[in-house]
C-alpha cells in the first residue's frame, strides 16, 4: 500500500473540521501578519496561503472572488487584495517559517509562521496613485 497522490496533511480531522481549521489559521496570518502554531499546521497553511497571494497579485474581480470563495471571509480578502499584495514585491516565496521549540504540553515541534516581506496596513497602494490621478481630471473640469 502507499500513499502516491493523496496531496495534504490529515491532522486527525474529518474534511470539513481540517478546511475550517486551514482557513481560521489562515485568515489569522493575513490578519496578524505572524502567528505561532504546530510545525505541521504551519507548513500545510504555507502551500495554500501563497495560492492566494499569487492570486491577489494578479488582481482582478475574478481573483478577489475566488479569494473571498477560499478564505470565507471578507475582511481577510479586502486585507489581502488592498494592503498585503500591493507591498509584496517577490514573484514566490513570500511567507517564512521558523521552528519556536517545543510546545509544554505534548511537547509538539512548534513553528511561527510571518509574512519575508515588512507589511504596513497605513493607507492601499492604489488608493493613493487614483487620488493623485482624479485631481488633475477635477481640474480640467473646473478650468472648462
Amino acid at each position: 500500500m502507499h500513499r502516491h497522490g493523496y496531496k495534504g496533511r490529515k491532522f486527525g480531522r474529518e474534511t470539513d473540521q481540517r478546511l475550517a481549521l486551514v482557513r481560521g489559521l489562515q485568515c489569522s496570518l493575513i490578519r496578524y501578519q505572524t502567528i505561532t502554531t504546530t510545525l505541521a499546521r504551519a507548513k500545510e497553511i504555507r502551500r495554500s496561503t501563497e495560492k492566494l497571494i499569487t492570486m491577489a497579485k494578479k488582481g482582478g474581480l475574478h481573483n478577489r472572488r475566488m479569494i473571498i470563495a477560499r478564505l470565507n471571509d471578507l475582511e481577510a480578502a479586502t486585507l489581502l487584495m488592498d494592503y498585503i499584495a500591493p507591498q509584496i514585491k517577490r514573484d514566490s516565496g513570500y511567507l517564512r517559517i521558523e521552528h519556536a521549540g517545543y510546545r509544554r504540553g505534548d511537547n509538539s515541534e512548534m513553528g511561527t509562521i510571518s509574512f519575508v516581506d515588512e507589511i504596513s496596513f497605513e493607507e492601499p497602494v492604489e488608493a493613493e496613485e487614483s487620488k493623485e490621478s482624479k485631481e488633475p481630471a477635477k481640474a480640467k473640469k473646473e478650468g472648462k
